[in-house]
């Protein structure tokens, strides 16, 4: 596997993705919960493989319990001494726990951060820790971490509103914005397509207070379209204010050039986000099979034989043969 920007090397060795790049990502539990994600609070994935079997495969860390990160990184960096590794997470008590994680190896950060608004900010995340969240954001940048990056997902007739605020504020603070189209991963099933801001509306949201042009970079296969920021009155040749991105899932689906894999905190490999198909990695990485015990390097060679598996049958789309979140056909994993 290579990571993703540096190809770097990882253990277990390449899956074929027609020559691309794949960026396994370790899903753990979410301090916050937003209502568009999980209806109900508090609920966490069971942890059944640890952060030394984990760390084998990772090259890309998403995690919400910071207390659990730190394990993590220490398991990964013993691994791979020179490998990136970013955390994803809400940076609730990242303020206290900023400079262990930087000192344990973390060197980028992404935030879940929906709203600058204390009172939208409790709304959706069923709790009024907003402070606590703009702490860890300063915490982390005050450390080193970089990039420190915000992914955000705005509701219509919610946060929508508060769009262009989100994009000044992290600009004024050096923060990278990722703005990403609400999917149907919701517990409760209420995602609809004519209900979610589309990126077309958030473009518009935005271009009311700034120019936007296309960044003059290629894409690469990364899932955020990037925009340059300008003020409204600049010129094109006048020097960026920043950058945003938008990760447009639904609308403008980037399926063709997608080159990512993930695997879940149970050990089973998913080659799409929408596949209702998993790999399972945990009785290999403990060097089991129904036969009996294998020799570890048999079972890495079975590792990379099934994970190859997984990606050789990656759906086109959205979990099936076409784009189409919503559609007559889609089915919600």
């Amino acid at each position: 596997l290579w990571r993703d920007s540096q190809a770097v090397p990882v253990k277990i060795g390449a899956v074929p993705t027609v020559g691309a790049r794949v960026i396994p990502k370790l899903h753990h539990e979410l301090q916050k919960r937003p209502r568009w994600h999980q209806d109900a609070p508090g609920l966490g994935a069971a942890l059944d493989v640890t952060m030394d079997e984990h760390a084998k495969l990772v090259a890309r860390l998403e995690a919400g319990d910071l207390d659990l990160a730190l394990t993590a990184l220490g398991s990964v960096r013993r691994e791979h001494p020179e490998l990136p590794i970013s955390l994803t997470t809400n940076a609730i008590g990242l303020d206290r726990r900023a400079a262990g994680l930087r000192a344990a190896g973390l060197t980028r950060l992404n935030v879940s951060l929906d709203t600058l608004d204390r009172a939208t900010f409790a709304r959706l995340a069923r709790r009024d820790r907003l402070p606590q969240v703009l702490a860890g954001i300063r915490a982390a940048q005050e450390v080193g971490l970089k990039p420190v990056k915000i992914n955000s997902v705005l509701l219509r007739g919610i946060n929508d509103d508060g769009a262009a605020d989100l994009l000044a504020w992290t600009l004024e603070q050096g923060l990278q914005l990722r703005f990403i189209e609400q999917m149907p991963l919701d517990e409760d099933r209420t995602w609809t397509r004519r209900g979610m801001v589309t990126a077309a509306e958030i473009r518009q949201l935005l271009s009311r207070r700034f120019r936007l042009d296309p960044r003059p970079v290629p894409r690469a296969g990364a899932p955020a379209e990037l925009w340059d920021v300008r003020a409204l009155d600049a010129e094109l040749a006048d020097e960026p204010l920043g950058t945003v991105g938008i990760i447009a899932s639904v609308t403008e689906p980037f399926c063709g050039d997608c080159r990512r894999t993930r695997l879940t905190a149970e050990g089973e490999i998913r080659s799409c986000l929408f596949s209702h198909e998993e790999f399972g990695l945990r009785d290999l990485l403990r060097g089991q099979t129904e036969q009996g015990a294998l020799p570890q390097e048999r079972a890495d060679e079975l590792i990379a034989e099934r994970w190859r598996a997984a990606m050789w049958i990656k759906p086109a789309a959205h979990g099936m043969d076409r784009t189409g979140l919503g559609d007559d056909g889609f089915v919600q994993p």
